[in-house]
């Protein structure tokens, strides 16, 4: 901090989310000194190309070497919002131990490495928040660590991914396929070129390690948690399951269990009363149980170029309070346990299971003797006659282990005599 007592602050990354916090911080600069004792300036900002015109920054600003931020002992707080692993780490790595505080929106690198930053932070008594990595502008990271930090919390669940909830909710009321919704979603901005990682719910699950880690104060990361996308996912799914009162969204879940912690993303059928089931379009929800506070829900925006800029300006002015009172660092880790982490082949879950089958006496008992057989039990079952003496057959168990449900698709997979296809195989939220 300089003399004048000034916050100096640098910005790696002047993309979607560093333009917006750019902008906010212009819009917020007045009353900074009002909220934190101290005023704020911007001193540099990362960029790839200097020579690029950017309207509203002052090019002075700009740089595009990393050194010269990290050896200039003026600048107080480091905001990373480049994205990816590297050199993200690098340069974050490098601002801590160069005595800086850090705000990042990086849910890649906290899912991954958060664990080690985070640990090296506390080590120089420093700052590193990250409260833009999960659901944008919603308030979730602050108030696990600290509003519900008397609570033992059981559950995290919640809808962390946009793109695909707007896709669901475009299949189940526009009635839409896969396809057309993901197209629909594209046009209007909502997905990337490549929406692997949307769809396929590698960002859910980023998203998830970062919470299952605050919440169970054990680390998570994003290996440790099964993920499952949707495209799987079809209108006759969807026709099917809002007949039977329910509705199917990507799920985000982890739980510690006697067993150990349970951490997956997953499509699954909720019942149409549950409190995310009426989270639509690119909103989302976190639902947080904890043992005293019961079932609480946070839900908002969940990404976008204000939204999460406003995320990172929270915790800039966190820091800024904390750097007037001589108490960075004071918020760490919190992972001081070490849960193991269930495999999802041990946990427990109830199925919906779509097949086509031949439509002719014998072939539901056999169905069910396979079941029977691994122990799974049949709670609600459907069929309804096709075409070319074919039925679908659609079948909702009661909760059985993983591996044992499977060992009963692997047998339907060999059936071919009466089971011609397996259409589809979600998860139902128990």
């Amino acid at each position: 901090m300089t003399e004048t007592n000034t916050v100096r602050i640098a910005i790696l990354g002047l993309g979607t989310v560093g333009g917006g916090v750019y902008q906010l911080f212009q819009a917020q600069k007045d009353s900074l000194e009002a909220k934190t004792g101290l005023k704020a300036e911007i001193a540099a900002i990362l960029v790839r190309d200097r020579t690029k015109a950017r309207e509203g920054v002052d090019s002075a600003l700009l740089t595009d070497n990393f050194d010269d931020i990290l050896h200039d002992d003026t600048i107080d707080i480091v905001v990373e919002v480049m994205g990816g692993i590297e050199p993200a780490r690098t340069y974050i790595t490098e601002s801590l131990t160069a005595g800086k505080n850090v705000v990042t929106a990086n849910k890649d690198l906290m899912a991954v490495h958060g664990g080690e930053l985070l640990d090296l932070a506390q080590e120089v008594g420093r700052d590193l928040l990250f409260e833009a990595s999960v659901a944008g502008g919603i308030p979730i990271i602050r108030p696990m660590k600290q509003c519900l930090a008397g609570n033992r919390i059981t559950e995290v669940m919640g809808i962390v991914n946009g793109t695909t909830n707007y896709i669901l909710t475009q299949m189940d009321e526009a009635g839409m396929d896969f396809a057309d919704a993901l197209a629909m979603a594209t046009e209007l901005g909502y997905a990337e070129a490549d929406p692997t990682a949307d769809i396929e719910g590698y960002d859910a699950g980023r998203k998830l390690a970062i919470l299952a880690s605050i919440a169970f104060h054990s680390r998570v990361t994003f290996s440790d948690v099964y993920t499952e996308g949707i495209s799987h996912v079809t209108a006759a799914d969807i026709r099917y399951v809002r007949d039977m009162g329910s509705v199917i969204k990507l799920v985000a879940t982890a739980r510690e269990t006697e067993k150990g912690i349970e951490a997956s993303v997953q499509p699954m059928l909720l019942p149409a009363h549950h409190p995310l089931a009426s989270v639509k379009d690119v909103f989302n929800a976190i639902f947080v149980h904890g043992d005293a506070v019961g079932d609480t829900m946070f839900y908002g925006r969940g990404a976008g170029r204000f939204p999460t800029a406003s995320a990172c300006m929270g915790d800039i002015i966190d820091v800024m309070r904390n750097i007037r009172f001589y108490c960075t660092g004071r918020i760490g880790c919190g992972c001081y346990r070490h849960v193991p982490i269930r495999p999802m082949e041990e946990t427990e879950q109830r199925y919906f299971l779509r097949m086509q089958v031949l439509d002719r006496p014998g072939v539901l008992a056999s169905i069910a003797s396979v079941l029977g057989k691994y122990g799974v039990s049949i709670k609600r079952v459907a069929q309804k006659p096709t075409a070319d003496d074919q039925a679908e057959l659609v079948l909702i168990t009661d909760q059985v282990k993983e591996k044992d449900f499977f060992k009963a698709v692997d047998k339907f997979k060999s059936m071919a005599n009466m089971i011609r296809e397996i259409s589809s195989l979600i998860r139902v939220y128990e």
